[in-house]
Parts: structure tokens; C-alpha cells; sequence
């Protein structure tokens, strides 16, 4: 259950981490996925995570307590390209640096938008996490926007493009309008704990 849940710190540099260190489920997807309004649904909280319709806003690894016993954490979006060149790059060398040292990482919920298939930067992450060795989950957001049938279609789309080859990968569909799949992530977290 997500009850107790607060925002705890933005962190820019790794020493910055909340202590004491606890079980971390992480938020990551490329700009604009809904990675805000899917921590809003999830914590039934409107305004605990800021939505905007201008991508690139989170800048840091933002830290959520829940419950006391574990944090989520939301990653900067992936591939938003107006921001300064550096800043980009100090996005990109955090999320690496972090994710690199990751032994507190339950899983890493990877944010796929359902009204698209995975685009270049969606795969460049699947291969990163698997080159690390990361626990690993998709979430499809934005579901209230496609027609039931076409979930089979994005599941093929995904199984094509290898997002899909350990035979028990979880993949949730959600809807920040609808609330859909809030119990089943609710319950894949527990499992974990």
C-alpha cells in the first residue's frame, strides 16, 4: 500500500543518496512518458510528483519514501534535447554512475509510452539494463488512449524488439486517468519486499 508516502530530496551527486539506504524501485522512461502522473496515480497523491507538459523537467534523481520501508525513484527522462548539451550530459553520467552501482535496486520499471512502438533510446536502455544485469520491469503507460485490441499489438511489437525474452518479464498497463494498473504494480512491489 502506498499510504505514507513523501518526497525526500532531489539528488545531484551520488553522496547525496538518503540514508539509511533501502529497497529502491525506479521510475525511468524517456521524456514526456508519464513517469510524474504514473508516481501521482500510483501514491494517489495529485501533486506529490510535478507534471508538465514540457518535457525534461526532473533533473536529478528524485527520491519517495514510502511507507518508510522502501523509495521510489524517479530518473531525468531520457533523451530530451533542449536542454544544454552539458546538462544533458550530466543527466546521462548521474543515471549511469547510479544505476552502475545499483546493489539497493529492486527493479527498474522501464516506462514505455502504449500509443508508439519503443523508439532507439527505449532499446539503448533495455541494453543497458541487461548489460548490468538489473532487475527489470515494463510499464505502458497512457493506456486510456488506445483501443483494447491494440494491446496485442504492442505486446508483439515489444517481444519483436527483444523487450520481452525472459519468459516471466513483467509488463503492467496503466492509465494515470483510469487508475489501471495501480493493484497489480502495488502487488509486484510487495512480492519483492
Amino acid at each position: 500500500m502506498f499510504k505514507n508516502v513523501q518526497f525526500l530530496t532531489s539528488v545531484y551527486k551520488l553522496d547525496q543518496i538518503p540514508q539509511p539506504r533501502l529497497p529502491e524501485f525506479v521510475l525511468a522512461g524517456r521524456s514526456n512518458v508519464g513517469k510524474s502522473s504514473l508516481l501521482n496515480m500510483l501514491t494517489g497523491r495529485k501533486k506529490l510528483a510535478m507534471v508538465s507538459s514540457t518535457p525534461g523537467k526532473t533533473r536529478a534523481l528524485n527520491y519517495f519514501s514510502v511507507n518508510e520501508q522502501y523509495y521510489l525513484v524517479d530518473l531525468p527522462g531520457f533523451g530530451y534535447a533542449k536542454v544544454e548539451k552539458t546538462e544533458r550530459e550530466r543527466w546521462e553520467k548521474l543515471i549511469i554512475s547510479y544505476l552502475s552501482q545499483a546493489q539497493y535496486i529492486k527493479t527498474i520499471f522501464h516506462l514505455i509510452d502504449s500509443r508508439h512502438a519503443p523508439t532507439a533510446l527505449d532499446k539503448e536502455m533495455r541494453d543497458f539494463v541487461n548489460f548490468y544485469g538489473l532487475p527489470y520491469a515494463i510499464i505502458l503507460t497512457k493506456t486510456d488512449k488506445i483501443k483494447r485490441n491494440e494491446r496485442n499489438v504492442l505486446i508483439k511489437q515489444l517481444k519483436e524488439n527483444g523487450f520481452l525474452e525472459q519468459a516471466d518479464q513483467a509488463v503492467f498497463f496503466t492509465s494515470s486517468v483510469s487508475g489501471e494498473g495501480k493493484n497489480e504494480i502495488q502487488r509486484f512491489i510487495n512480492s519483492l519486499l
